[in-house]
Formats: C-alpha cells, structure tokens, sequence
C-alpha cells in the first residue's frame, strides 16, 4: 500500500517507516526537520519537506502522492511547552491534525492511524495501570490537544465512516530520541552521563511512568495496519511503573554506578504517575510489548554510546 507518514524523520516515526518498508509498503515522509533528522530516514521512502501548518501544501501533497494510509505523528512533543504557549500548542496539535483528518476523508483514505498520549491524556490517577475507559483529564494543553484529536476522529468515523486507530503511548525510549529539550528523560540523562556530566533528577524522584521501548511501539503501530477494519483507541505500554530514581539506577547500572543521584526543584504541576493497561491492544491487535526494561535501557545506552562515537 501507499503510505503516507508525517513526522517520519523523528524518533517513534523513523522506526515505523523502517517497519513499513521491511513490510513492503510504498512510504512518502512528510516532515519539516524541526525535531526530526534526515539520517534517519529510510533510504527507499520519499522525504517530502514540508509543515503540516501548510494546509495549502498539505493538500497538494495528498493530490500528488495519493495515499492509502495515514500515520499521523508529526506534533509539537513538549508537554512544558506547550503550558507555556497553549496558542502555539493548538495550532499544530489541533488544528493542523483536524486538517489532515479531514483531507484524508476527502481523499478516501483507509485508515488514519493516529500517535497519541496515555499519561497526558489520563492525569494522575489511583486506577492503575489505566485503562481505555477511564475518565480523561488532562493536566496540559499537550493532553487537551491529543484527546481533541482523539474525539475528532471519532466524530469522521461516525459520521463519514473514516477508519481509524488512536495509539495512546506511555513513555517511550530508544535509539534515534533527542537528548536536547525537555522531552525524554532516559536520552537526557544518556547524554549527558556519556559527557561525564551529572544529571539532575527533578523532585524527589519517585514519580512514576510507563517506559515502552521504541521498537515495541513501532510494532503496535504495524498491528494497526494488519488489523485494517479494527477501529478506536488503544493504550500503548508495559503496564508496569518505574520511578525516576529506579530509571536513573538502571541506567547507571552501564557507568558501573559512577554517578549519584542529585536531586533539584521539583517542576510545578509535573504529573505524579502514569502506567498503561495494554490488555484491550492484545485482546484486538494481538500486540504485546516484547522488550523489558532492563534490556531496553542497555541496547539505548550502546546506540547512544555508539553515536557519540
């Protein structure tokens, strides 16, 4: 099939258009570079350069390039951010996917297989790990603006019979994350241990995530592909929590523990907890993380030492 991936030079979207290609699939890339990079692209997929703020552009491309599928990722990815500038946040997150979410039902596109957020979209909750149903309440623009994305893909299928699938992910990691900005601590801290620099754990330490390994996540977006005619949202993650302090540890763990943990300022309004239940995803899509933790954080950590090499 013809594929049409946005965000494709970035870190989750470079692993999926890998996958799609191992599978066969024709692959077009739309991507800006502002946090993506052409390194990592697939050298059998098209690169097209271009925002998806473009609408005009946009829509030309989906003239041209008449894809059968829609992988949506491209996205402004800074939760802090996106407090910070909720106006900038929506541009992008809202109303540049509500455009591409319409042009793909003008276009008859089969599906729009959608990267969204769990623990943004879901906020602190004590039902852990969460599931689909649960009540969502964002604590950030960035959550607001993936569950208006969420809604809005409900609304084409109801209504004009668009396909899709929402793919809530916890935290992921991996080769190929940007160490540089706020998103991402597992290659901050990479990074920065790997130039001998001290890494600051923010507060104390103990809240919590879901880190899903990039390659798993890869996988579940191939699962919503092969199972063409499912339909919904689908949380993405390993239904285990790990605190940040129990990151920092096993990353260190490949530094023979030279480092210790300092603590800083805790950030203001930062969310406590998050974990995924995955059971939903497995049940339908016959997806199931393969990666545990311990072996992912080391098989990050070489990629990175690699690269630094």
């Amino acid at each position: 099939m013809k594929i049409l991936v946005t965000g494709g030079a970035g870190f989750i979207g470079s692993h999926i258009v890998d996958m799609l290609v191992d599978n066969n699939h024709e692959v077009a890339i739309i991507d800006n570079l502002s946090s993506g990079f052409e390194y990592n692209v697939n050298m059998a997929a098209k690169l097209i350069r271009s925002d998806i703020n473009d609408f005009n552009g946009i829509e030309k491309i989906f003239s041209e390039e008449k894809p059968d599928i829609v992988y949506h990722l491209a996205a402004q990815i800074d939760v802090r951010k996106s407090v910070a500038d909720p106006i900038f946040d929506a541009r992008t997150n809202i109303m540049a996917t509500i455009n591409l979410i319409k042009l793909s039902n003008d276009f008859k596109i089969k599906k729009f297989i959608f990267s969204s957020t769990g623990g943004a979209i879901y906020g602190d909750t004590d039902d852990r790990p969460t599931k689909e149903t649960h009540a969502e309440w964002p604590l950030s623009p960035y959550g607001i603006a993936k569950l208006t994305a969420d809604k809005f893909l409900n609304f084409y299928y109801e209504v004009y019979g668009l396909k899709y699938i929402s793919l809530r992910y916890g935290n992921v990691y991996g080769p190929r994350q940007n160490p540089h900005g706020e998103a991402g601590v597992v290659a901050i801290f990479l990074n920065k241990m790997l130039n001998n620099e001290q890494p600051v754990i923010n507060g104390d330490g103990e809240q919590t995530r879901d880190y899903v390994y990039v390659k798993d996540v890869a996988e579940a977006n191939i699962s919503a592909l092969k199972y063409i005619d499912k339909v919904g949202i689908y949380n993405v993650g390993t239904s285990t929590e790990i605190s940040v302090n129990s990151l920092f540890e096993e990353i260190n763990k490949n530094f023979n523990k030279s480092f210790k943990q300092v603590h800083g300022p805790a950030k203001q309004g930062e969310q406590k907890t998050s974990c995924l239940d995955f059971g939903k995803i497995e049940k339908d899509l016959g997806f199931k993380p393969k990666v545990n933790f311990g072996e992912g954080i080391k098989m990050t950590y070489e990629w990175f030492k690699q690269k630094k090499c």
